[in-house]
C-alpha cells in the first residue's frame, strides 16, 4: 500500500512515497521544490498558489516514478501562518508570511487587552510574536477588508487540503499553534475570541490525526488523470510529524527538531500548565495519538541560512559545508548570543545584528565569516542545554541522551557541539522525520501499522541513527557559565 506525503517547509517541500515492505519502512522522494517569500512593498507573502502547483507536479511524478497506486496523500507544513477563505469559497489573498511586520508590538497589546496569565491557562501555548492570533489581532486593528469578508480561517496545511479536497477542516496539531485553541476543551477559545473581537464562526472543529478528510476533487483527478485518492490529515504540523518518527522505543524521550527552528522538548499525556511553564515560556503543541508536545521554541539554523543568504547578496556564495568548515576553524568561546533574542526575528542583515549584539553585551566583535558562524553554532548548542534542562524540572523526567531529527543532522559539527554542551549523547537521524512522521500517520490510517509505537519500532529498524558522544566535558562546561553571564539565560 503506497501511501504519498507532502512535507512543507519554511524554505523548502517535497513528495515523498512510502510504503511498509517487510521490517522496514521503504520511502523515496519524487519531487522537492523551493519555497521563498514573495515581498511586495513592506508586506511579506506566501507564494501558496506556486506551492499548490507543486503538490500537483508531486502527484503527477508519483504516478510516473511507479507509483500510479497510490492509496492516500497527506500535508504537513510549518505552523502559525494562515488563508482566509470568503463566502464564495475563494482565497482571499496570499497568506502573510510570519516573518512580515504587521505583527510587530502586537503580543504587547494583546497582553494589555487580555491577561497573559489567561492566555496561557487557556491555550498552554508560548508567547511569541509570530502566533496566529497576533496577526488575526493586527488585521482587526487596521480595519483589513480581508478579516471583514472570510467566513473561514485555514491554517497553511488546511488551506492546501482544501484546495485539493474542497473540505474546509481545521487539524489539531496546527490548531494548537495559534494560541487561540484550548487543549482542555479541545475547542477554540471563546474568552479569547470574544475579547479580542474575532468572529468565532470562521473557524471549523478541528479533526485528530489519522481521519480521512475528504478525496480529491473531480476537477483535480480530471486534470491529472488521477483517481479520487483519499486525504488523510496526518500530524499537520510539521514538528508534530517529526516527533511521530522519533526513533524510540522508550515513551520518555528527549527531542530537537533541528531546522530552520529548532523545537526540543518531550512527549507527555497532558498539557503542562504552571507558573513555571509560564515564566520560562514553554508551549503545549497537539501531539499525534492524542499527546502533547511539552517543547521550547528555539530561532534555530535561521540563524545560519540568513548569514548565508546576506552574504551571497553581498556577492560571496558559499556552500553549506564550506560555512561549516569556516566555524569548525575559528577560535571557541569567544563571544555568545541569545539565539532568541527578538532583534533577530527578522533583521535586514543577520551578520551584522549579530556583531551588534555582541558589540551591545561587551563582547568582542566578530568580523570575520568562521567567526560569526561560530557564534552562532556555539550559542545553539548551548541554548539547548538550557532548554533541555528545563524540559527534565517541567516534565519530571531525565532524559539519558536527545534524539536529534530534521535538517540540523545533516550537520556534524553543530551534533557534536550539542553533545558537549548537554553532556550526554545526541542520537542524530532521521533527517527525513517530518515526511516519516506522515507517512507514518497514514499508514496507521490504513491498518498498515497498528499504532505509533509499532511506527517508531519500524522506523529503529529501517534508519541510519549516529551517535555522538559528549567531549570536553570541563572546557563546555566553563562556557556554558559564560554563555549565561553575557546573555541571562539561566
Amino acid at each position: 500500500m503506497n501511501v504519498l506525503a507532502f512535507d512543507l517547509g519554511a524554505s523548502s517541500g517535497r513528495a515523498v512515497a512510502g510504503r511498509v515492505d517487510g521490517n522496514r519502512l521503504a520511502f523515496w522522494e519524487v519531487h522537492r521544490f523551493e519555497n521563498s517569500p514573495v515581498r511586495v512593498g513592506e508586506r511579506l507573502y506566501w507564494d501558496v498558489l506556486r506551492l499548490f502547483h507543486e503538490l500537483k507536479q508531486g502527484l503527477l511524478k508519483a504516478r510516473q516514478t511507479g507509483f500510479s497506486e497510490l492509496h492516500s496523500v497527506g500535508i504537513d507544513t510549518w505552523g502559525v501562518d494562515f488563508g482566509l477563505i470568503g463566502t464564495h469559497g475563494e482565497l482571499l489573498g496570499n497568506p502573510y508570511h510570519y516573518r512580515d511586520s504587521l505583527i510587530d508590538g502586537k503580543l504587547e497589546e494583546v497582553c494589555a487587552i487580555l491577561p497573559k496569565r489567561e492566555i496561557f491557562a487557556r491555550t498552554g501555548i508560548q508567547f511569541m510574536p509570530i502566533n496566529s492570533l497576533y496577526r488575526l489581532y493586527a488585521l482587526k486593528q487596521s480595519g483589513s477588508p480581508l478579516l471583514e469578508q472570510a467566513a473561514s480561517f485555514l491554517m497553511m496545511p488546511d488551506l492546501l487540503r482544501y484546495f485539493l479536497t474542497g473540505e474546509k477542516k481545521s487539524e489539531w496539531t496546527n490548531a494548537s499553534t495559534t494560541q487561540l485553541y484550548n487543549p482542555l476543551t479541545r475547542s477554540w477559545d471563546e474568552y479569547i475570541l470574544q475579547g479580542l473581537g474575532l468572529p468565532a464562526e470562521m473557524f471549523a472543529e478541528a479533526v485528530e490525526p489519522g481521519q480521512v478528510v475528504g478525496a480529491l476533487q473531480p476537477s483535480l483527478c480530471a486534470e491529472l488523470e488521477c483517481p479520487p485518492l483519499p486525504v488523510v490529515a496526518v500530524g499537520e504540523h510539521d514538528t508534530a510529524s517529526a516527533v511521530a518518527a522519533i526513533p524510540s522505543l522508550s515513551p520518555d524521550f528527549a527531542y530537537l527538531s533541528c531546522g530552520t527552528w529548532s523545537l526540543l522538548g518531550t512527549e507527555v499525556p497532558q498539557p503542562v500548565i504552571n507558573d513555571q511553564a509560564l515564566e520560562w515560556n514553554f508551549t503545549n503543541e497537539g501531539g499525534v495519538n492524542r499527546t502533547f508536545r511539552l517543547l521550547k521554541n528555539i530561532m534555530g539554523l535561521w540563524l545560519f541560512e540568513e548569514c548565508r543568504r546576506c552574504w551571497a547578496v553581498g556577492g560571496t556564495r558559499l556552500g553549506y559545508e564550506e560555512m561549516v568548515a569556516l566555524a569548525g576553524g575559528a577560535k571557541p568561546f569567544q563571544r555568545f548570543i541569545d539565539p532568541d533574542d527578538p532583534m533577530f526575528l527578522h533583521p535586514a542583515h543577520m551578520p551584522k545584528q549579530i556583531q551588534q549584539y555582541c558589540r551591545d553585551t561587551g563582547q568582542s566583535v566578530p568580523e570575520s565569516k568562521g567567526e560569526i558562524l561560530r557564534c552562532v553554532l556555539e550559542s545553539l548548542a548551548m541554548k539547548y542545554r538550557l532548554v533541555l534542562v528545563r524540559t527534565e524540572l517541567l516534565s519530571g523526567k531525565h532524559f539519558a541522551g536527545l534524539h536529534l531529527v530534521g535538517g540540523g543532522v545533516n550537520n556534524a559539527l553543530l551534533c557534536q557541539w550539542t553533545a558537549n554542551a548537554i553532556g550526554c549523547p545526541v542520537w542524530a537521524g532521521p533527517a527525513e522525520a517530518t515526511a516519516l512522521g506522515n507517512l507514518a500517520v497514514q499508514l496507521i490510517a490504513h491498518g498498515q501499522l497498528r499504532d505509533i509505537r509499532e511506527a517508531r519500532a519500524l522506523l529503529r529498524e529501517s534508519l541510519a541513527i549516529k551517535s555522538y558522544e559528549p567531549q570536553e566535558a570541563a572546557l563546555w562546561n566553563e562556557a556554558y557559565g559564560l554563555f549565561q553571564k553575557v546573555t541571562g539565560c539561566h
